[in-house]
């Protein structure tokens, strides 16, 4: 058997071992339903607030130090 056969029949046997392992279950109950959405106009994490300040922290350090460069 060539290497390039070899490689195919083991690609070939690790799609169909995937499609095995996929479709098993797992014995017990079943898990359950998922809770009720979030209300209307839930806000949005504070994070996003330092995410700008470090983006303007960020951006005016590149700028002073392309002056200082030049």
């Amino acid at each position: 058997m060539t290497i390039q056969n070899k490689r195919i029949i083991a690609s070939t046997l690790f799609v169909l071992i995937s499609f095995v392992c996929a479709a098993q279950t797992l014995p017990g109950p079943t898990p359950p339903p998922p809770g009720p959405p979030p209300p209307p106009g839930f806000p949005i994490d504070g994070g996003i607030f330092y995410g700008i300040v470090f983006a303007i922290f960020y951006g005016v350090r590149k700028l002073v130090f392309s002056k200082k460069n030049k």
